[in-house]
């Protein structure tokens, strides 16, 4: 019974333990991942839905 409680408190400290060191390197995916590839300047021009997209979405015409 002693086996039991022992590994189940070692457990509990591990997982304790873990978890304080996997927050400590913890870092938001706009400082992880930065690339001069990714940023958008101050005027970007035309992206993929083009320069006349007025922002609504319309329904494709159906296909026959």
């Amino acid at each position: 019974m002693k086996v039991i409680i022992l590994s189940a408190v070692a457990a509990l400290v591990l997982a304790y333990a873990a978890s304080f060191v996997l927050n400590g390197e913890q870092r938001p995916a706009y400082e992880a991942f930065v690339g001069s590839g990714a940023r958008v300047g101050d005027h970007p021009g035309t992206n993929l839905v083009g320069p006349n997209w007025d922002g609504n979405a319309r329904a494709a015409p159906a296909r026959s």
